[in-house]
């Protein structure tokens, strides 16, 4: 197995389009667990933590711009990135253990394709927007289309992501995720749900996106959501329409952590919530 430290996003691109079955390391969380239990036995490895644009957290004008590489810890160490998008980071913080956040990647995360990655919800629920970059040059897509299926990706041969648009906030506008764990800590998701709203000058919502994750093949955008939060004050009514909404979309499994039935309820509950404190975050905020 050949190990390979590129110093350029292009040095990168080269490196995975030339070798056959390459995989990019990032933090490493996943990846090295994959080596060690012989589940990956990639033919080359391409540490792409050197390259300065991988590992940069910047606001522009179009909003903020988190590079693949960025760990957890340091999302929530940024303080106007939290202020901004406080769902996002809470979805950052929730990987691992305080160590695991040191190391564990934002592109990791959702490029590992699991399921009931934390990140891809809050990010859908964000409508981030992923930057790839490969042999045929750059292109950019919605977080969603990221993963297709259990460990698999839409990127083409030789491609990789290199950073994360958070768009730019209107007024009035702010973000939650929660998730359900069977542990108190450092677990995988039972269910998870983001929720991203913005109001009115009145309280009213105006705009609103919810992601829910663990309860399907790949995370999910709730289509339902806007038609039925919007035009709102997020009261009961509303809520327990979103979560009959969260529960009907879901398309869970039965395993160890969950039963279908069970899944279906709490994704709906967990929507209901974090639509509300995203609501209430929203009334606040400037």
């Amino acid at each position: 197995m050949q190990y390979q430290s590129p110093a350029s996003i292009e040095e990168a691109v080269a490196a995975l389009a030339s070798i056959g079955g390459a995989r990019v390391l990032a933090g490493g969380t996943d990846l090295l667990v994959q080596l060690r239990s012989g589940t990956a036995s990639p033919a080359a490895v391409i540490d792409v933590k050197n390259i300065a644009a991988l590992r940069a957290i910047t606001e522009t004008a179009d909003g903020f711009r988190i590079g693949a590489a960025v760990c957890g810890a340091e999302i929530t160490d940024h303080a106007a990135l939290v202020a901004a998008w406080p769902g996002v980071a809470e979805a950052a913080g929730l990987i691992g253990s305080t160590q695991v956040q040191g190391r564990a990647s934002l592109g990791g995360n959702v490029c590992n394709a699991s399921p009931a990655a934390d990140t891809t919800p809050a990010l859908i629920a964000a409508r981030a927007v992923a930057e790839i970059v490969g042999p045929n040059g750059r292109r950019s897509i919605p977080v969603e289309q990221i993963a297709t299926g259990p460990g698999k990706t839409s990127l083409a041969e030789g491609e990789i992501v290199v950073s994360f648009l958070l768009p730019r906030r209107p007024a009035r506008s702010a973000d939650a995720y929660l998730r359900l764990i069977p542990r108190t800590e450092m677990d995988i998701a039972v269910a998870g749900a983001g929720v991203n709203l913005t109001l009115d000058a009145d309280g009213t919502i105006a705009d609103a996106r919810v992601g829910i994750g663990a309860v399907a093949p790949t995370a999910l955008v709730l289509d339902a959501a806007p038609g039925i939060l919007v035009g709102t004050k997020c009261d009961e009514a509303t809520l327990a329409k979103l979560a009959e909404a969260a529960g009907a979309a879901a398309r869970p499994i039965d395993d160890k952590r969950g039963t279908v039935d069970y899944r279906r309820k709490v994704v709906g509950v967990l929507a209901k919530r974090a639509a509300l404190i995203a609501y209430e975050r929203a009334k606040g905020a400037r």
